[in-house]
């Protein structure tokens, strides 16, 4: 075989590999889809660019990255319960459900609204992306980390909420990054949460095995993300 088929052959080979790791993702189960019901307080709205789960509030919205190859959907019974409260919650479908390939989605939302406030959230690498928004725009009030970390400094108010039992998180560089942290910063521990149950996806290669169900571990969640916010726009 010569050596110009050959590197061809090796090329074919990376992109089919590629293009089948791309497509492969964590799609919404149905513990999750049944949540684009709506509910009498909650309305779900198709956006540009995800959903909108429209509440009974006007004044504060949650833009909502979701973690690498997992379906933006699986995350609707969580931000169900914060939409719920009063907090308008956009929930954003990344190209191939990778945030690196649109970390700035945040601002077609922040363009086309009027809210007073805006918080900016994101699972796993989601949370990093968000960060990377924040980072270069300064246009939110604060970001809400789930098993995630910035990737650069920042200085508005944080809350990071991660399980027990994550075994994705990688906690060396979650410790470290909290000195990129320049504002008030608050980390939750959700005893026996791990990885993946703030959203319902089925479970993640290398995740832990959660002693508590995912709807305790999002209620806490919740619980969390309710008081920071009201401690900043009270």
């Amino acid at each position: 075989m010569n050596k110009k088929r050959l590197i061809t052959i090796i090329i074919i080979v990376f992109l089919a590999v590629s293009i089948i790791y791309l497509l492969h993702y964590h799609p919404a189960q149905s513990e999750a889809t049944k949540y684009l019901e709506g509910s009498e307080n909650v309305s779900v709205k198709n956006t540009t660019n995800g959903v909108l789960l429209d509440g009974k509030g006007n004044d504060t919205a949650i833009i909502f990255y979701p973690g690498a190859k997992i379906d933006h959907l699986a995350y609707l019974p969580l931000f169900s319960k914060l939409a719920n409260e009063g907090y308008d919650c956009f929930l954003v479908q990344m190209p191939l459900n990778f945030a690196f390939l649109a970390p700035d989605s945040a601002e077609t939302i922040i363009s086309n609204t009027n809210y007073s406030n805006y918080f900016i959230s994101g699972h796993s690498l989601g949370g990093a992306m968000a960060s990377s928004y924040e980072n270069s725009t300064n246009k939110t009030d604060g970001l809400i980390f789930l098993a995630a970390y910035p990737m650069d400094e920042i200085y508005k108010p944080c809350l990071s909420i991660h399980g027990s039992n994550d075994g994705i998180l990688n906690m060396e560089k979650f410790n470290k990054s909290k000195d990129l942290i320049k504002n008030n910063f608050t980390e939750v521990i959700i005893n026996g949460g791990n990885h993946g149950q703030f959203a319902y996806y089925g479970h993640q290669t290398g995740d832990k095995e959660a002693t508590i169900s995912a709807e305790s571990q999002q209620n806490q969640t919740a619980k969390e993300i309710i008081n920071f916010i009201n401690n900043i726009v009270s």
